[in-house]
């Protein structure tokens, strides 16, 4: 391998198949860094045709020669975890490959109570929320009132959990007007799936500075997409941490300088889920058709996505605040059949042209695109095993997205299966 440590991100506004290309690059690694997120960012990976859908383990679980870890700054829900392991050891996957950060903070039925009351609370102005409680968590985490992994090994964590749970009813109750937790429930719950994993947490930061530092391949992967970054996504609807590139040190407690290339995951055209401005938005029969053969449904929620034309100002915004190398292009093949192909190279706003996302939400929604057309191509094109064996539309358009965000693509998919993942270069 030319790089020693790679970093795949989204680099949309999440679901961009980033599963699929962690499982693809985590052949040759030593070790797959889960560094962001909870158990929201739902990933499917196909191979040898079965699907295998992790929501918090690291996409490099199926290889059992790599070394899987959650690392410090992803959020943990435990009966979550357990569940997902137990379903992959069913299918014949090897999870003791698997590490837990012991400074990782633990998902728990309070957070997830109160993720529901506040979204319900919004109203009208519901952020979209999974309800999955990693909001709440990672508020918990700055308010020094979390719970880490390591905690779990404390003799006197019991007194001091009772007293958060105690904290937690009464804004339950007196704020949102929900219903008390029961302690003791909640408490033998917690205990008894760490007893289950207790044995695979570990200092991960010491270990992944160890690996890069020993000249081992790491490959650190990231959950949802840049533009739903705490600081610099399409705020108020974006997630709960940061998503970009640049937190792969820090959720993962390492130097930055030991990260060397940070490839960023792209569809072929874009998609949402929630709410939030989405300039290239096609709520039409183009966007249904391309939904269908998509088969764009939340993996965590069945929810239908929302579906738009491939916009390379949110891209460019992407490149620039998250510091990416490369591109890799996934879906190619659901835009196979359409006529015409768009890219949305700037936005009108109040009259003037710009080529960036404003930062008010109300600024963004007021958007609208300004395309380039280029003719499609209607040839099957999930077969393909190079770049040249695409129709000329197809590479055309590839090298439209090239030019127009000024960064060289690593590969392309044309299908959900390892097999289908063309490669540019020789070798990453």
């Amino acid at each position: 391998m030319k790089n020693k440590s790679l970093v795949i991100v989204g680099a949309q506004w999440g679901d961009e198949g980033k599963g699929k290309i962690t499982d693809y690059f985590a052949q040759k690694a030593k070790m797959v860094v889960r560094f962001s997120g909870g158990d929201n960012a739902g990933h499917i990976i196909v191979s040898e045709g079965v699907r295998h859908k992790v929501t918090i383990v690291p996409s490099g679980i199926l290889n059992p020669k790599v070394t899987n870890v959650i690392a410090n700054g992803a959020v943990i829900n435990l009966p979550r975890l357990v569940s997902e392991l137990e379903i992959l050891k069913k299918t014949g996957v090897e999870t003791k490959n698997l590490l837990i950060s012991n400074r990782a903070h633990v998902v728990l039925p309070y957070h997830i109570a109160i993720d529901e009351l506040q979204e319900n609370a919004r109203g009208k102005n519901k952020i979209g929320t999974t309800k999955r409680g990693i909001g709440p968590t990672y508020q918990d985490k700055v308010d020094r009132l979390g719970v880490r992994i390591c905690d779990l090994f404390d003799p006197n964590f019991k007194a001091r959990f009772a007293e958060i749970i105690e904290f937690k009813n009464r804004l339950i109750t007196k704020v949102y007007e929900g219903q008390a937790l029961d302690f003791e429930t909640i408490y033998q719950e917690l205990m008894s799936n760490f007893e289950k994993i207790k044995n695979q947490i570990v200092d991960t930061s010491l270990l992944i500075d160890t690996a890069i530092k020993s000249g081992e391949y790491v490959l650190f992967e990231g959950a949802q997409g840049a533009l739903l970054d705490i600081d610099h996504g399409t705020y108020p609807f974006v997630t709960s941490s940061n998503t970009s590139a640049n937190n792969a040190s820090l959720g993962s407690g390492i130097n930055h300088n030991l990260i060397t290339t940070a490839l960023g995951v792209v569809k072929a055209y874009c998609t949402r889920v929630g709410t939030g401005g989405f300039p290239t938005e096609q709520a039409n029969s183009i966007g249904e058709g391309i939904r269908k053969r998509g088969n764009e449904y939340g993996s965590n929620t069945g929810r239908p996505r929302r579906v738009g034309w491939f916009d390379a100002v949110a891209l460019n915004y992407a490149i620039r605040t998250t510091g990416l190398d490369k591109i890799f292009i996934t879906l190619l093949d659901v835009l196979s059949g359409e006529p015409v192909v768009k890219i949305c190279t700037s936005y009108s706003l109040d009259g003037k042209e710009i080529t960036t996302i404003p930062p008010l939400n109300a600024d963004y929604q007021n958007c609208q695109a300004n395309y380039i057309e280029m003719p499609g191509w209607n040839e099957d094109i999930t077969k393909v095993h190079s770049f040249k064996d695409l129709p000329i539309n197809a590479q055309n358009y590839l090298n439209k997205i090239k030019e127009l965000c000024n960064i060289d693509i690593l590969g392309f998919s044309v299908g959900p299966d390892r097999q289908q993942t063309i490669l540019l270069e020789p070798e990453f």
